[in-house]
């Protein structure tokens, strides 16, 4: 199995109290033992999470796990995981909460009278097809709920996982019902590998993008996050690769590291790319107005500063170049089925 991305678990900023490793006198290094996955089930009332952010164009999202396995080193989700108690390094990794209840949960909110429908997004937090998905398979009875109900779904993952379910997919996809987002960071498998230990490899990724389209599925190639002086480099090369693939469109993001990712990823680069390290960690503020972290609408997300306008220059310049003519189709709101239940016109 592949190795962690996180190489330390900070302390949860809501605990008074916490346990820590300390250096033994006489032992020059002290190395942590190998962490193991562990599941945890909750039982929420709902599941719909209402969004409420200005860079985001969906007001709902599903999340059936909290926490993931691909060990993504930058993800924002991470600082999430604080939430339930645990750490956002390690233990976001480890320590997976699933809501096996999703499936039922979703199909009570389509039966209220007061659901209006449009696009849900699965998921807005973490990846609904992490490794777990394999044996669970909470996602793809979440998308039999979509299809019964005939509401529309935007997908976003990073793992092929989602090939096993081209069945369903191809039906929504018929009806203009869905839209997925595969995202590739790196064509570099070495900075993959310790960037997003636990995910597909850039070639399956396009591979999976390639098999989407085939099956008549309009996919969407998220370059994110884009990392200066790591893979900011890759966006022409990217865009090209996902173009000839079939790609409908592609969209980025630049990384920002709020709360407890900041020192996460500190110490990763550091450990990692030890001469780049300052000059990465100095350009993420250059896009953040002079820290890592950002909360500022629209600028969080894309950047900003001489090098955010570089970044998208550059992005824009193979965007015309690779996808000129092409977009994603619209979704449709005119098929829903207020009680799941096939017209007898149909």
């Amino acid at each position: 199995m592949a190795k962690r991305g996180a190489g330390i678990n900070p302390t949860n900023r809501f605990h008074e109290f916490f346990l820590s490793h300390e250096y033994v006198e006489g032992i020059d290094e002290w190395e942590a033992p190998d962490v193991q996955t562990k599941w945890f089930e909750e039982t929420p009332k709902t599941v719909l999470s209402k969004n409420n952010s200005q860079d985001i164009h969906f007001d709902y999202s599903i999340n059936p796990y909290q926490g993931c396995e691909h060990g993504c080193i930058y993800c924002y989700a991470r600082n999430s995981h604080e939430y339930w108690g645990f750490s956002a390094g390690q233990d976001f990794e480890s320590k997976i909460i699933v809501k096996k209840n999703a499936a039922s949960l979703l199909e009570h909110a389509f039966l209220q009278k007061s659901w209006k429908p449009q696009p849900v997004a699965l998921s807005g937090n973490t990846d609904c097809y992490q490794p777990t998905e394999r044996k669970l398979k909470l996602t793809r009875a979440l998308l039999k709920v979509f299809l019964k109900y005939r509401n529309p779904v935007s997908i976003i993952t990073k793992n092929s996982l989602i090939l096993r379910d081209l069945d369903i997919l191809r039906e929504l996809a018929a009806l203009d019902l869905v839209h997925v987002s595969i995202s590739i960071t790196t064509l570099d498998e070495k900075l993959r590998q310790v960037m997003e230990p636990r995910t597909a490899t850039a070639h399956k990724r396009l591979e999976t993008v390639l098999k989407l389209r085939e099956a008549g599925i309009p996919v969407n190639v998220m370059v994110a996050p884009i990392i200066p002086w790591l893979n900011h480099h890759e966006i022409p090369e990217i865009m090209k690769r996902a173009a000839q693939a079939g790609a409908n469109n592609a969209n980025y993001t630049v990384v920002r590291l709020n709360g407890a990712i900041a020192s996460i990823f500190s110490e990763w680069v550091q450990k990692h790319f030890p001469n780049r390290a300052s000059r990465v960690l100095e350009a993420i503020k250059s896009l953040h107005g002079g820290k890592v972290n950002d909360t500022t609408w629209k600028r969080r997300m894309k950047g900003g500063g001489n090098l955010g306008a570089i970044i998208k220059q550059l992005f824009e310049t193979s965007r015309r170049k690779y996808f000129y003519g092409r977009d994603m189709p619209a979704y449709n709101l005119n098929s829903f089925r207020r009680q799941g239940n096939y017209s007898l016109f149909e």
